[in-house]
């Protein structure tokens, strides 16, 4: 992610979250924040534009990393975006020494919920009435142990059953 990127990330964002981030966090954790991770993903549109349609937020600290925000705009869901976004940004963390991984999701999202089991995240703890706009509970995901063959096998997997996938780029700049 680049400065470039952040008013499209912003408008990711807020077409995904009740409660988006402002644009001066991304610009912070772009510019100011050293354990910051921050990945775009893009899809070529048939003109050859290149369009950000989706966005994570890592921060790294020693061996672990933690998802601030994750999402892929509504428009763009269920193509498998955000399953190579999620293997990508693991994998490029794991290589830089981490080791385990967690998050907050909505109790109510069971969709990103499946997709984190999906990379081997189990609920660990909740977090009750975490959520400022309805006072929901958060659950906590952790990844405790990264494998980085099973990462590699969700990106051959999706290269190879997901053509409209491989035409997407992952952007892996991180500041």
């Amino acid at each position: 992610m680049e400065l470039r990127d952040v008013p499209r990330v912003r408008e990711i964002d807020l077409a995904s979250f009740s409660l988006p981030w402002p644009e001066r966090s991304f610009r912070f954790e772009i510019t100011e924040n050293p354990a910051s991770r921050l990945w775009v993903a893009e899809v070529q549109t048939p003109d050859g534009q290149h369009v950000v349609v989706g966005m994570i937020v890592m921060w790294q600290v020693l061996d672990e990393a933690h998802i601030g925000t994750f999402a892929i705009h509504p428009a763009y869901r269920r193509q498998g975006i955000g399953c190579r976004l999620l293997a990508e940004s693991l994998l490029e963390v794991y290589e830089m020494g981490v080791c385990q991984c967690y998050l907050e999701v909505r109790r109510s999202n069971l969709a990103a919920q499946n997709l984190y089991k999906k990379f081997g995240f189990k609920i660990t703890s909740v977090r009750n009435g975490y959520y400022r706009d309805n006072g929901e509970d958060a659950l906590i995901m952790t990844l405790e142990n990264i494998n980085p063959q099973k990462l590699r096998a969700f990106l051959q997997e999706d290269d190879e059953e997901k053509g409209t996938i491989s035409s997407g780029e992952i952007d892996h700049g991180s500041t």
